[in-house]
């Protein structure tokens, strides 16, 4: 049985050790060795997370069987609520865990009065296909400059059918 329950300041370790063995897994033949050791040394800290929780990021730890197998980072802005992380372990990519994580957001944009739900993708990130199965289209290309790297990401968004809520 899964479930996805909001994380608190304790579960802060937990999500920056699956994100030390997802990001190697998810980026490693997009982005070089140094890049992932940035961006989980920048992000994925416990300080890093801890920052992100404080600027408004609400995040929400997946489990299957009281097991974190992944999590999601939603931020509400003022027309739109954002993903800004969603990352699930290497072992159970492919059963269903991200479209209930797909669906979990899209239901906290409907309690919160949004029509849209946004993230950013890295333009070569399989999930990128993902995305589109679950009804997110590409709106913008862009190239984000990030200390000496420059992400390359394309924004998605999907339209949220508030009507039928």
């Amino acid at each position: 049985m899964i479930t996805i329950e909001l994380a608190e300041q304790t579960d802060i370790r937990s999500i920056s050790n699956m994100a030390h063995i997802i990001w190697p897994d998810a980026y490693g033949e997009i982005l070089s060795k140094e890049q992932i050791d940035f961006m989980l040394e920048k992000s994925y800290t416990v300080e890093g997370l801890a920052e992100g929780m404080v600027n408004g990021q609400f995040f929400y730890i997946l489990k299957e069987d009281g097991i974190g197998q992944g999590f999601v980072a939603l931020k509400t802005f003022e027309d739109k609520l954002r993903i800004e992380k969603l990352y699930l372990m290497p072992h159970v990519q492919g059963k269903g865990f991200g479209k209930a994580l797909i669906d979990f957001a899209v239901e906290k944009a409907k309690t919160k009065g949004k029509d849209i739900l946004e993230l950013n993708v890295n333009r070569n990130n399989p999930a990128y296909h993902f995305y589109l199965k679950q009804g997110f289209q590409v709106v913008e290309t862009v190239d984000i400059p990030y200390y000496d790297y420059v992400l390359n990401d394309y924004v998605m968004q999907r339209t949220i059918d508030r009507t039928a809520y």
